[in-house]
């Protein structure tokens, strides 16, 4: 069964900062590329970042490029999203997804296209507030 694991949420004071990780079973995330999402209670799911599973190349939403890092390690089969200078408005479930058609679609899924996203995380709860 394959399955996106996702881990390192929690309670964090404005400014702070917190390091998710997405880790696969069931299969391998050398040829996938991962998406961030984040759903914020009330609102549509936000795509946040995607990374290529091979090149490096990486993708921000306007909301948090400067603030958030997203990297692999394919060795741990696994994605981080480190998130730096934590604000209340980053209060969110966040969900990791692998997409099998690569880094370009990876970036449509941010957009809303969720077709070429095929494994979903159950999410992990990260909330900003002092």
């Amino acid at each position: 069964q394959l399955q996106l694991v996702e881990s390192g949420g929690g309670l964090v004071q404005p400014g702070g900062s917190l390091r998710l990780s997405c880790a696969a079973s069931g299969f391998t995330l050398d040829y996938y590329a991962i998406g961030w999402f984040r759903q914020a209670p009330g609102k549509e799911r936000e795509g946040v970042s995607c990374i290529s599973s091979s090149d490096g190349s990486t993708y921000y939403a306007d909301s948090v490029k400067g603030r958030f890092t997203i990297s692999r390690d394919n060795a741990k089969n696994t994605v981080y999203l480190q998130m730096n200078s934590l604000k209340p408005e980053d209060t969110a479930v966040y969900y990791c997804a692998a997409s099998g058609g690569g880094f370009r679609l990876c970036v449509l899924g941010l957009r809303g296209q969720d077709r070429y996203l095929e494994v979903w995380g159950q999410g992990t709860l990260v909330t900003v507030s002092s």
